[in-house]
């Protein structure tokens, strides 16, 4: 018999997501144990690679004499059966290399840091105060029954309230998932909460600090060094629950005994992984959930339609609030006796003079700048670049235009359909809205909070607060009014989710209004307005699902993008047809040429998900193969992503 080390090699090469038999020699078998860092020869490329030791085996010599393991990187065994378990499953929902979710929840390693944590004494398990546990659990009881439910480990949907703590610079959510987190860890399990960013990080944080120890936080994010980064994921491994405060990678945290995973607002586009396989942070904490049994709580301000879908279906369960609270939104329309084209109406605008005498206004606005886009004076056609054709904009009144896109300035621009030489400005971005109302309100300071200009918070001092879709800041207090403008606009986007983008936009900036405070909502009606004005952002997620179940639009359904050489994707597209014959001409859409070949949308139904992950992953190694008998040159050409997270048609 031979003593070997089953290892994953750390590679995106496709055809090697799977797991190696290795030789152990003698030195090393008392080191190489399931979870450490190994260094491993790889045959066909005759070089040396590193990888996971997964499991340790005995097998019969076989004709072929096995590779031996080079070298044990680290002797700390720092990947978790649970985690493996967890990337492995993650990484077949979507068709990706186990490798590449691993290269999400591992960081990597920093020496220093290892021998500092193997010097250090383990960490304490830590102890929740009875009167902050009492504080919590009076703040969990807002919603009945969720307490217990979390306890049981169900999985669940809550409307979070839609108003400030009071006395504090932070949203009543945060208050309300740092009490969830406190009472699991009071039942001597581990809590993950995971965010959108870093604003809604340091709430949760600062509602934290009032209720557990400090040393039972754990903060985990990207903008931290390597060394912190590496030295916080070696606590996690320790036997002690924690809280663990972090983005979308945090859902796979290896956390002590995890009870409950928290995720807050999961519509934001940051929680949607951009690297291979594009796992998004809600499906892997429902691939979580179902592995380890823990909690699994999903909260907003507004309702998806992914997690109104599976409210539907009965895998979530909704838990209401003991009264259902929402702020007084008022939807603003233009008066006859007012300009058609005035941006705030007479009632916003009265309602903004009369809460500056108390505080803070807040004014949501679509985008940053001064003028992002111009048009022509003559005919109104969108002003563009002359060598890439972006779109121009204006930086300050009276300044030269240039390009969004290329930057390339335009100092004797001409218009393309009329060759006129004058421009205007056909939008207000944040800096422009600021100098209006700056005019409009003398003597009141304005503040403008966008990606150039981050605001932290605000005081209750008056103020006009200008600040793009989701860079609002908290303000002492709330704010005394808040005006949305440019609604319209926003809704204009080619999105599928766009109506779904929009109320959660609105919805996030209503609910930092002080309570009683107005919400004006200028210059939109439809369904999206009606849903905010009323707060049924759960009913206009149902309506949504109703919309799209006919035409086979997600979230009804999940949809497969395949790219690559036209012969790869027609391949693959005959080898899914054959393992799924249900696939019919209305679920393909495609193939289409692209810039780099060509790419076909796949519509399946959830209960097909299996198969159809298991098959394209099959496509992607064989073309992966025969990429490399073909010589030099691209070896990879069809790639494979499952739940596209914005439709492209």
């Amino acid at each position: 018999m031979i003593d070997v080390a089953r290892v994953l090699i750390d590679s995106p090469l496709p055809q090697l997501d799977r797991l190696f038999d290795y030789a152990l020699p003698e030195a090393l078998r008392e080191a190489a144990v399931p979870g450490v860092r190994v260094k491993v020869p790889l045959r066909s490329a005759g070089r040396t690679v590193e990888g996971w030791v997964i499991e340790r085996a005995e097998v019969e010599p076989g004709g072929r004499p096995l590779s031996e393991v080079t070298a044990v990187v680290s002797a700390v065994p720092i990947l978790p059966d649970a985690l493996y378990r967890l990337a492995r499953r993650v990484a077949d929902r979507a068709a990706g290399s186990a490798s590449d979710i691993l290269r999400l929840a591992v960081p990597k390693r920093m020496v220093r840091a290892e021998k500092a944590w193997l010097a250090a004494d383990p960490p304490e398990a830590p102890t929740v105060d009875p009167d902050a546990a009492t504080r919590a659990r009076a703040t969990v009881d807002v919603y009945p029954g969720l307490a217990d439910a979390i306890r049981a480990g169900e999985r669940l949907a809550v409307d979070a309230p839609p108003h400030p703590a009071p006395g504090q610079l932070r949203g009543a959510w945060a208050d309300l998932l740092a009490a969830l987190a406190t009472l699991v860890l009071d039942s001597g399990r581990s809590a993950l909460v995971v965010v959108p960013d870093h604003r809604d990080q340091s709430q949760i944080l600062d509602a934290l600090a009032g209720l557990v120890p400090a040393e039972a936080i754990v903060r985990d994010d990207a903008r931290r060094s390597g060394p912190e980064r590496f030295a916080t994921y070696l606590r996690l491994l320790a036997s002690a629950p924690c809280i663990v405060v972090g983005n979308r990678s945090t859902v796979y945290a290896p956390a002590h005994d995890v009870g409950a995973v928290l995720l807050w607002d999961d519509g934001d586009p940051l929680l949607a992984e951009p690297l291979s396989p594009g796992v998004h942070a809600r499906d892997a904490a429902l691939v979580r959930q179902e592995e380890e049994q823990s909690a699994l709580l999903f909260a907003g301000h507004t309702r998806t339609t992914d997690v109104e879908r599976l409210v539907q279906v009965g895998w979530v369960r909704e838990v209401p609030a003991q009264r259902r609270a929402s702020p007084r939104v008022v939807l603003s329309a233009t008066h006859e006796a007012e300009h058609r084209g005035a941006r705030v109406p007479s009632a916003a605008f009265g309602a903004a003079r009369e809460a500056l005498r108390h505080g803070p206004v807040l004014v949501q606005v679509a985008r940053p700048g001064y003028s992002p886009v111009l048009i022509c004076a003559e005919c109104r056609h969108p002003a563009r670049c002359r060598h890439c054709s972006g779109p121009l904009r204006a930086r300050r009144p009276g300044a030269t235009p240039d390009c969004g896109w290329c930057g390339r300035s335009a100092p004797n621009w001409t218009c393309a359909n009329c060759q006129g030489t004058r421009f205007r400005m056909a939008s207000s971005g944040s800096e422009r809205t600021a100098d209006e109302l700056g005019r409009a309100f003398p003597g009141i300071r304005v503040i403008v909070a966008d990606g150039d200009h981050p605001v932290a918070s605000v005081d209750a001092r008056p103020a006009l607060v200008i600040a793009t879709r989701g860079a609002e800041p908290p303000a002492d207090g709330g704010y005394r009014a808040v005006i949305l403008l440019d609604g319209d606009k926003m809704l204009m986007a080619e999105q599928l989710r766009i109506g779904e983008s929009c109320l959660r936009w609105w919805s996030n900036a209503a609910a930092l209004a002080a309570p009683g405070a107005p919400v004006h909502l200028v210059g939109v009606t439809g369904p999206v307005a009606r849903a905010l004005a009323t707060w049924t952002q759960a009913a206009y997620a149902r309506a949504e699902l109703a919309d799209r179940a006919p035409l086979l639009m997600p979230p009804t359904v999940r949809v497969v993008a395949v790219e690559g050489a036209p012969a790869s994707v027609d391949r693959a597209l005959a080898e899914l047809r054959e393992a799924v014959p249900d696939l019919g001409p209305m679920n393909v859409l495609g193939p289409v040429p692209t810039d780099d070949g060509a790419r076909a949308l796949v519509r399946i139904d959830y209960a097909h998900g299996r198969t159809v992950a298991e098959q394209l992953r099959a496509s992607v190694v064989a073309d992966a193969v025969r990429g490399r008998r073909r010589g030099p040159g691209p070896r990879t050409t069809l790639r494979v992503r499952l739940d596209v997270p914005e439709l492209d048609l």
